[in-house]
């Protein structure tokens, strides 16, 4: 079972290195995506969210015995998976925590590692969580109080959207709802 790190004391997990020019991320994905962090709706997408792209919708049955920690290990383990297969020459992603350090995370190691632990999930659960391509042309993003998962660029959108549109309602397809096209 994958599990998230809940003491950010303890060493890093496989396949995890500490992000050192993370501002310059913040300040690229700032620009291209026109970052906005807030917490009540009239703020919400947090992002411009991009063309080609997909977000789903998080909230969980709050009425059923373990629906989030399911939905949390799921959509955290399609995620490795697509990142591992889609770029098997180059794995690594950017992951940028807002407000924490910012990580490099090689997918390939980490999934390679029996029982490790994500430093930050893909899944949001309690900030805002991104996975980019160095170049930031594919990634997903995390917002946790939206619950939602934008999950964008054509690889991305061919594997990991695509098995996430099987189970977890569409929410909005390249930044528009899909009943006002």
């Amino acid at each position: 079972m994958m599990r998230h790190t809940l003491d950010f004391g303890s060493p890093l997990p496989s396949g995890w290195t500490t992000l050192e020019d993370q501002n310059r991320y913040w300040d690229r994905f700032t620009d291209r995506f026109g970052f906005r962090p807030g917490i009540t709706e009239s703020t919400w997408p947090a992002i411009a969210e991009p063309t080609p792209s997909i977000t789903f919708d998080l909230t969980a049955p709050t009425n059923i015995a373990g629906a989030w920690q399911s939905r949390f290990d799921a959509v955290n383990a399609e995620a490795l998976r697509c990142f591992v297969s889609e770029f098997p020459d180059d794995p690594t992603f950017v992951v940028l925590d807002w407000q924490h350090h910012g990580y490099r995370l090689d997918a390939a190691v980490h999934a390679a590692t029996p029982d490790t632990e994500w430093r930050v999930p893909v899944y949001p659960n309690g900030d805002y969580y991104i996975f980019l391509r160095d170049d930031l042309s594919e990634g997903t993003f995390g917002h946790p109080w939206e619950q939602t998962l934008c999950v964008f660029g054509d690889r991305l959108l061919g594997t990991l959207a695509h098995t996430l549109a099987t189970w977890l309602p569409v929410k909005r397809v390249d930044g528009q709802r899909p009943d006002s096209e």
